[in-house]
């Protein structure tokens, strides 16, 4: 087996390639992987680079610690780094770099699914072509017990793969979804046992890496144009709304209730 590591700016994100399958890995577990700021440039960063390199055939994401495969944004970054609509939109286009890189990547991605897959973390997995879950995985969007907005292109992938009246169900209630309900919807491909979730995986990605990859990429392309259809060419009511989140006192209480644990008390304002 042949592996080597790329060299990104944080050790929180892991980016390896091996026998023609890039890994990357959010490594942050003592936060069941939730993404700061600095991981949200470094995935940006592996996933330019596998774009680049020709031996990377397919890539797979995971979560480190095996508990989490991203529980959304590092809340206890968001006073510093997304308080309001402004620092919101700084923070968004570092975001938005790692998601379009993703997005461009013209191989085969995979979301290897342990454990909680929450939040921005969801939206990353949806990114994927595919989705692998272990059994215990938990599937949710808590927007509406933070009181912040997610922007369309993430609520625009999850009717997609889900339909609309299912992505409403999880936005509206903001629930958690087991493995199971998760399979049922089509939020994810496959369920496995957790023991055997890598296995299966590495399986899998070696079989696609295996393939022609010119045939890889053209089935890729074909599917990323069909599923245009639902992008918006103005979207600003969409954003409109969200900035309103971002300032309201909802949004504030919502932290403030994170960080001390506690129910959040909303008002519409």
């Amino acid at each position: 087996m042949s592996a080597r590591s790329l060299p990104l700016a944080t050790a929180r994100i892991i980016a390896a390639v091996e026998d023609g399958v890039g890994w990357i890995t959010f490594n942050n577990p003592e936060r069941r992987n939730a993404m700061s700021l600095e991981m949200w440039q470094g995935l940006g960063d592996a996933a330019e680079a596998f774009q680049q390199d020709a031996e990377v055939r397919v890539v797979v994401m995971r979560g480190a610690g095996g508990k989490s495969f991203a529980a959304g944004a590092d809340i206890s970054e968001f006073e510093q780094h997304r308080a309001n609509a402004e620092q919101k939109k700084s923070y968004g286009e570092i975001a938005a770099r790692a998601h379009a890189g993703l997005s461009r990547l013209g191989k085969p991605l995979i979301a290897m699914i342990e454990g909680f897959c929450i939040g921005g973390g969801l939206a990353l997995a949806l990114g994927a072509d595919l989705r692998f879950a272990s059994t215990n995985a938990s599937f949710g969007i808590p927007a509406a017990k933070l009181g912040l907005g997610y922007d369309y292109d993430g609520l625009a992938a999850l009717a997609r793969v889900v339909g609309p009246s299912a992505a409403k169900d999880m936005l509206f209630s903001a629930r958690f979804l087991a493995a199971d309900e998760a399979l049922r919807i089509g939020l994810v491909n496959f369920t496995v046992d957790a023991a055997d979730l890598e296995e299966r995986v590495r399986a899998y990605a070696a079989s696609v890496a295996a393939n022609a990859p010119l045939t890889v990429l053209a089935a890729k392309s074909a599917v990323r144009l069909f599923e245009q259809y639902s992008a918006a060419a103005d979207a600003r009511e969409v954003a409109a709304a969200v900035d309103r989140c971002f300032d309201s006192e909802d949004y504030k209480e919502g932290r403030r209730a994170f960080l001390e644990k506690r129910k959040p008390q909303f008002h519409g304002r």
